[in-house]
């Protein structure tokens, strides 16, 4: 049995950011979700993704609480 040394990827966390937010919309070009692949760190994205989900409720939160309030 071989073992195949793992990939370095070598993604910004900009990047990262951006993929992720575009993922949250939706929008999303093949040519760059196959770029993403290639390049960023998969262990980054589930960080960015779970701060993002916990940036957008918060935010839901946020907001029916202060419209409820007035």
């Amino acid at each position: 049995m071989t073992h195949t040394p793992p990939i370095k990827r070598k993604g910004s966390i900009w990047r990262t950011i951006k993929a992720v937010s575009w993922s949250f919309v939706g929008l999303r070009a093949r040519g760059d979700y196959e770029q993403d692949v290639a390049q960023l760190n998969p262990v980054h994205i589930v960080i960015v993704a779970l701060v993002g989900v916990l940036v957008f409720v918060g935010s839901l939160i946020f907001l029916a609480t202060w419209v409820v309030g007035k």
